[in-house]
């Protein structure tokens, strides 16, 4: 998940966008306007057949493009895996889980209420958190410095990484090799 436009490109918000574009670079496919509500590009991965989608909704309505996304495809929540960035995680660190709250991101509640449910796999990238009391909104709207952008790489790059194991050998193994 991520927010549409140059504008947020280089935002900590926009983690997810990241990584599906690294995604999408890795398995040689290009991103292409779906619906109103998302891009989207479809690749094969370790024999699976996977759909990319970066919602041209903001971070906050991502549950409308996720909608759209299961309807299209015929994709049942359980082969979801929703990507986005995570404050409470320090930069470079990814998590995935196999199921969830939201733990205060918007988007991710956006998703949650979307589906009536939080049985969906999500990957977390770590971007850090301001300092305690801080602006969060103005802090995951703000772009990284130099030192935290390259663990945020680093970390996509791992997530990018653990798809084809995620796809292959399941969730807990993959939680163990990458988390």
């Amino acid at each position: 998940m991520g927010n549409p436009g140059p504008k947020y490109a280089k935002t900590r918000h926009n983690a997810g966008f990241w990584f599906i574009d690294k995604l999408a670079d890795k398995y040689g496919v290009k991103m292409a306007r779906g619906h109103r509500s998302t891009h989207l590009a479809e690749c094969e991965i370790e024999g699976h057949k996977v759909v990319l989608s970066k919602p041209r909704t903001n971070v906050n309505g991502t549950g409308i493009a996720v909608i759209y996304l299961l309807a299209r495809y015929h994709i049942k929540a359980e082969n979801l895996l929703i990507v986005c960035d995570e404050i409470a995680l320090t930069p470079g660190v990814v998590r995935l889980r196999p199921q969830g709250g939201a733990a205060g991101h918007n988007g991710m509640k956006s998703v949650i209420e979307a589906l009536g449910s939080q049985d969906f796999s999500r990957l977390r990238i770590g971007v850090g958190r301001p300092y305690p009391g801080g602006d969060q909104i103005g802090y995951v709207l703000g772009a990284p410095s130099t030192e935290d952008q390259g663990k945020i790489d680093d970390a996509v790059d791992r997530a990018v990484e653990s798809v084809a194991s995620l796809l292959t050998v399941g969730i807990d193994t993959t939680m163990n090799r990458f988390n």
